[in-house]
Parts: structure tokens; C-alpha cells; sequence
């Protein structure tokens, strides 16, 4: 495998984690807007506000995006292990 092919089959992996984490992340980067806003809103200052409901959306998208997730690491891993068999 030359150069080119080593860099193709990085920017692959790095697109596959962009697109496995991106759903959860941005679960929680939602949600946590949402809560900061209310907060700024109602002048509510406690910390522990953030972790539960966090934590339970997180957890929702995580089931919900599951399949997505293992159908995009399959596919993957099998461009890769395609690669590997086209090398030897």
C-alpha cells in the first residue's frame, strides 16, 4: 500500500467516527444549551441540574442511533478488510 492509499483509508476512518459520534455529541450539546438557557432564564444556579437529564438524552440517542452506528462500522470494516485482501 503506497502513500495515497494510507491517507484515503485515514480520512475513511475519520469521516466513520465523525459520523458514529456526531449524532450523540450533538444529543448533548443540545440538550445542555437547552438546560443553560433555562437556567439563564429562571436564574436557577445548580450544577447538578446539567448530569441527569444529560445523561438520560444521551442514553436515548445512543438506542436510537445503534443501528446506524453498527451498520457504518460493518461497512467499514469490511472496505478494510477488502483493502487488506487486495494487498496480499
Amino acid at each position: 500500500m503506497n502513500d495515497l492509499g494510507v491517507i484515503e483509508v485515514g480520512r475513511e476512518a475519520f469521516w466513520v467516527i465523525l459520523k458514529i459520534g456526531g449524532p450523540i455529541l450533538m444529543a448533548g450539546l443540545l440538550i445542555g444549551l437547552l438546560i443553560a438557557l433555562f437556567q439563564a432564564l429562571t436564574s436557577i444556579q445548580e450544577m447538578t441540574l446539567v448530569f441527569v437529564p444529560k445523561i438520560i438524552i444521551i442514553f436515548i440517542a445512543l438506542v436510537i442511533s445503534l443501528p446506524f452506528m453498527i451498520n457504518n462500522m460493518v461497512d467499514f470494516g469490511e472496505s478494510i478488510f477488502d483493502k487488506i485482501i487486495a494487498i496480499s
